[in-house]
């Protein structure tokens, strides 16, 4: 059986399967491509971001409109829930190897750290990024075990060594992703 996301209600996310990327890298097609809305608490969409599972990894392409120009820490999350106010629900970073936060930490990083995604002048930000190894639904550790997974956009940058989180600030916009 092919996972793929369950439908969720209208507020939390449309998504599902795809065909098509944002920015798919070239080589051969994704195994598994997923598409989520990254929404507000309040359901507004911001964007869109997908996981699209690749022989080397996972490729994690977010694009985001309508925030001040900046930095904005983006990370993957363990459970595939985004209930608000505070998206708290998404859990911790996903991090199966009980590592530390950060690509500068010593003793890092965790499997859900991304680079951060960057906001221009004109309020439009994109993140296109493969995480070597990652799996979504196969592997020792796929992302998207049982409680799905989630992509999390935080208010501040990620200073990519302070654990558990980089100093990223509140989450305020939560894309879900749930194999079936």
């Amino acid at each position: 059986m092919r996972p793929h996301l369950l439908l969720l209600p209208v507020l939390l996310a449309a998504c599902g399967p795809k065909t098509e990327s944002l920015g798919r890298v070239g080589g051969a097609p994704p195994s598994l491509m997923l598409a989520s809305k990254l929404l507000t608490a309040d359901g507004n969409a911001l964007g869109d971001a997908e996981l699209l599972q690749l022989e080397q990894g996972t490729q994690v392409i977010v694009a985001i409109k309508g925030l001040p120009a900046g930095e904005y820490a983006v990370h993957i999350h363990a459970v595939g829930r985004c209930a608000g106010p505070d998206f708290a629900s998404a859990g911790p970073h996903f991090n199966p190897a009980g590592r530390q936060h950060g690509r500068d930490n010593p003793m890092g990083s965790h499997a859900g750290d991304l680079p951060n995604l960057v906001v221009d002048a004109k309020g439009v930000g994109s993140l296109n990024e493969i995480v070597p190894g990652l799996r979504l639904a196969d592997g020792a550790a796929p992302v998207l075990d049982a409680d799905g997974a989630a992509i999390v956009v935080h208010a501040k940058p990620d200073d990519y060594r302070s654990d558990p989180s980089g100093n990223a600030g509140t989450r305020f916009a939560c894309a879900e992703f749930r194999k079936r």
